[in-house]
Protein backbone atom coordinates (compact mmCIF):
# COMPACT_ATOMS: atom_id res chain seq x y z
CA UNK A 1 0.00 0.00 0.00
CA UNK A 2 2.84 2.69 0.84
CA UNK A 3 4.20 1.80 -2.31
CA UNK A 4 1.50 2.48 -4.37
CA UNK A 5 0.70 6.11 -2.16
CA UNK A 6 4.13 7.02 -3.05
CA UNK A 7 4.00 5.96 -6.94
CA UNK A 8 0.77 8.35 -6.88
CA UNK A 9 2.62 11.08 -5.19
CA UNK A 10 5.25 10.71 -7.58
CA UNK A 11 3.65 10.49 -10.73
CA UNK A 12 1.37 13.76 -9.70
CA UNK A 13 4.43 15.93 -8.79
CA UNK A 14 5.77 15.08 -12.66
CA UNK A 15 2.63 15.26 -14.27
CA UNK A 16 2.28 19.28 -12.63
CA UNK A 17 5.82 20.03 -12.69
CA UNK A 18 4.80 22.14 -15.97
CA UNK A 19 2.21 23.77 -14.53
CA UNK A 20 2.01 27.71 -14.55
CA UNK A 21 2.39 28.26 -10.32
CA UNK A 22 2.61 25.67 -7.32
CA UNK A 23 2.07 27.50 -4.00
CA UNK A 24 2.65 25.34 -0.65
CA UNK A 25 0.54 25.87 2.62
CA UNK A 26 -0.67 24.38 6.03
CA UNK A 27 -3.92 24.62 7.41
CA UNK A 28 -5.84 23.48 10.52
CA UNK A 29 -8.97 23.58 11.55
CA UNK A 30 -12.24 22.44 13.36
CA UNK A 31 -13.23 19.35 13.02
CA UNK A 32 -17.53 18.14 13.40
CA UNK A 33 -17.73 14.28 12.62
CA UNK A 34 -20.17 11.65 13.08
CA UNK A 35 -20.80 8.07 11.87
CA UNK A 36 -23.47 7.86 9.09
CA UNK A 37 -24.95 4.69 8.87
CA UNK A 38 -26.41 1.74 11.19
CA UNK A 39 -25.19 2.92 14.45
CA UNK A 40 -26.90 5.58 16.72
CA UNK A 41 -23.86 8.37 17.55
CA UNK A 42 -24.11 11.52 17.87
CA UNK A 43 -21.40 14.58 16.86
CA UNK A 44 -17.99 14.78 18.41
CA UNK A 45 -15.54 17.60 18.09
CA UNK A 46 -12.21 17.30 16.68
CA UNK A 47 -9.52 19.42 14.79
CA UNK A 48 -7.22 18.58 11.56
CA UNK A 49 -3.51 19.95 10.84
CA UNK A 50 -1.61 19.50 7.59
CA UNK A 51 0.10 20.84 4.22
CA UNK A 52 -1.02 20.91 0.82
CA UNK A 53 0.07 22.12 -2.75
CA UNK A 54 -1.60 24.69 -4.37
CA UNK A 55 -0.95 23.24 -8.24
CA UNK A 56 -2.59 26.00 -10.61
CA UNK A 57 -3.53 24.01 -14.53
CA UNK A 58 -5.63 26.89 -15.60
CA UNK A 59 -6.03 30.35 -14.88
CA UNK A 60 -8.87 29.41 -12.63
CA UNK A 61 -8.55 25.80 -11.98
CA UNK A 62 -5.90 23.89 -9.55
CA UNK A 63 -5.28 20.75 -7.80
CA UNK A 64 -5.02 20.48 -4.16
CA UNK A 65 -3.58 17.39 -2.81
CA UNK A 66 -3.02 17.46 0.75
CA UNK A 67 -1.95 15.61 3.68
CA UNK A 68 -3.28 16.40 6.88
CA UNK A 69 -3.58 14.30 10.52
CA UNK A 70 -7.52 14.33 11.20
CA UNK A 71 -9.04 13.62 14.36
CA UNK A 72 -12.60 12.08 13.86
CA UNK A 73 -14.92 9.33 15.47
CA UNK A 74 -18.53 9.87 17.25
CA UNK A 75 -20.15 10.27 20.59
CA UNK A 76 -22.88 8.01 22.17
CA UNK A 77 -24.62 7.70 25.51
CA UNK A 78 -25.39 4.30 27.49
CA UNK A 79 -29.31 3.20 27.48
CA UNK A 80 -30.00 6.42 26.13
CA UNK A 81 -29.23 8.66 29.39
CA UNK A 82 -26.57 11.05 30.12
CA UNK A 83 -23.60 7.87 30.22
CA UNK A 84 -21.60 7.59 27.47
CA UNK A 85 -18.38 8.46 25.97
CA UNK A 86 -16.16 8.65 22.55
CA UNK A 87 -14.98 6.84 19.62
CA UNK A 88 -12.03 8.52 18.79
CA UNK A 89 -10.30 7.81 15.76
CA UNK A 90 -6.90 9.16 14.33
CA UNK A 91 -6.33 9.15 10.74
CA UNK A 92 -3.92 10.39 8.23
CA UNK A 93 -5.80 12.00 4.93
CA UNK A 94 -4.74 12.52 1.87
CA UNK A 95 -7.25 14.19 -0.26
CA UNK A 96 -6.76 15.57 -4.11
CA UNK A 97 -9.18 18.22 -4.86
CA UNK A 98 -10.47 20.12 -7.95
CA UNK A 99 -10.11 23.74 -6.80
CA UNK A 100 -11.92 26.25 -8.66
CA UNK A 101 -11.86 30.07 -8.61
CA UNK A 102 -15.21 31.33 -8.62
CA UNK A 103 -13.77 34.84 -8.28
CA UNK A 104 -10.18 36.06 -7.41
CA UNK A 105 -12.08 35.66 -3.68
CA UNK A 106 -14.40 32.63 -3.64
CA UNK A 107 -13.54 28.86 -3.99
CA UNK A 108 -14.90 26.18 -4.65
CA UNK A 109 -13.51 22.28 -4.10
CA UNK A 110 -14.29 18.76 -4.87
CA UNK A 111 -12.43 15.56 -4.77
CA UNK A 112 -11.41 12.05 -3.40
CA UNK A 113 -9.96 11.09 -0.57
CA UNK A 114 -7.95 8.14 1.14
CA UNK A 115 -7.44 8.14 5.25
CA UNK A 116 -4.97 5.73 6.65
CA UNK A 117 -6.24 4.73 10.36
CA UNK A 118 -3.70 5.89 12.94
CA UNK A 119 -5.11 4.27 16.05
CA UNK A 120 -8.86 4.10 17.30
CA UNK A 121 -9.84 4.48 21.28
CA UNK A 122 -12.98 3.84 23.03
CA UNK A 123 -12.43 5.36 26.28
CA UNK A 124 -8.94 4.90 26.25
CA UNK A 125 -8.97 1.29 25.36
CA UNK A 126 -7.32 0.61 21.90
CA UNK A 127 -10.04 -0.91 19.62
CA UNK A 128 -8.12 -0.30 16.14
CA UNK A 129 -8.58 -3.68 14.99
CA UNK A 130 -12.30 -3.01 15.22
CA UNK A 131 -12.15 -0.69 12.39
CA UNK A 132 -11.03 -0.93 8.80
CA UNK A 133 -7.60 0.43 8.06
CA UNK A 134 -8.19 2.50 5.04
CA UNK A 135 -11.42 4.96 4.98
CA UNK A 136 -12.51 6.73 1.31
CA UNK A 137 -14.32 9.47 1.45
CA UNK A 138 -15.30 12.36 -1.32
CA UNK A 139 -15.11 16.23 -0.38
CA UNK A 140 -16.43 19.21 -1.23
CA UNK A 141 -16.26 22.49 -0.19
CA UNK A 142 -16.01 26.05 -0.88
CA UNK A 143 -13.74 28.64 0.58
CA UNK A 144 -12.70 32.51 0.68
CA UNK A 145 -9.91 34.52 0.50
CA UNK A 146 -8.83 37.06 2.50
CA UNK A 147 -5.42 38.04 0.95
CA UNK A 148 -3.06 36.13 -2.02
CA UNK A 149 -1.98 33.92 1.56
CA UNK A 150 -4.62 33.78 4.01
CA UNK A 151 -8.19 31.74 3.28
CA UNK A 152 -10.92 30.03 5.15
CA UNK A 153 -12.99 27.21 4.20
CA UNK A 154 -15.58 24.90 5.03
CA UNK A 155 -15.20 21.25 3.53
CA UNK A 156 -17.74 18.13 3.82
CA UNK A 157 -16.23 14.83 3.62
CA UNK A 158 -18.79 12.21 2.86
CA UNK A 159 -17.52 8.27 3.71
CA UNK A 160 -17.70 6.08 1.13
CA UNK A 161 -16.34 2.88 2.57
CA UNK A 162 -17.75 1.32 5.90
CA UNK A 163 -14.94 2.03 8.55
CA UNK A 164 -16.15 -1.37 10.24
CA UNK A 165 -14.25 -4.35 10.69
CA UNK A 166 -16.74 -7.33 9.53
CA UNK A 167 -14.55 -9.72 11.68
CA UNK A 168 -15.93 -7.40 14.80
CA UNK A 169 -19.14 -5.93 13.47
CA UNK A 170 -20.82 -8.15 11.23
CA UNK A 171 -24.43 -6.94 12.22
CA UNK A 172 -23.78 -3.84 10.94
CA UNK A 173 -23.64 -2.56 7.48
CA UNK A 174 -22.70 0.77 5.54
CA UNK A 175 -21.57 2.96 8.86
CA UNK A 176 -19.16 5.57 7.35
CA UNK A 177 -17.30 8.41 8.72
CA UNK A 178 -19.17 11.91 7.95
CA UNK A 179 -16.77 15.03 8.88
CA UNK A 180 -17.54 18.79 8.65
CA UNK A 181 -14.32 20.26 8.73
CA UNK A 182 -13.49 24.12 9.48
CA UNK A 183 -10.17 25.06 8.58
CA UNK A 184 -7.94 28.61 7.84
CA UNK A 185 -5.11 28.18 5.81
CA UNK A 186 -1.85 29.64 4.57
CA UNK A 187 0.15 30.15 1.67
CA UNK A 188 3.36 30.52 1.27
Amino acid sequence: MKKIILSAIAIMVFTFSNAQETRFGVKGGLNLTNFAGGWDTTIKAGFHIGGFAEIKVIERMAIQPELLFSTQGARYSMDGGNNGGYYKLNYISVPVLAKFYVTKQFTVEGGPQIGFLVSAKNEGRDIKDEYESTDLGFNFGAGYNFTDNLAIGLRYTLGLSDVLNKDYYNDYDNVRNSVLALNLSYKF
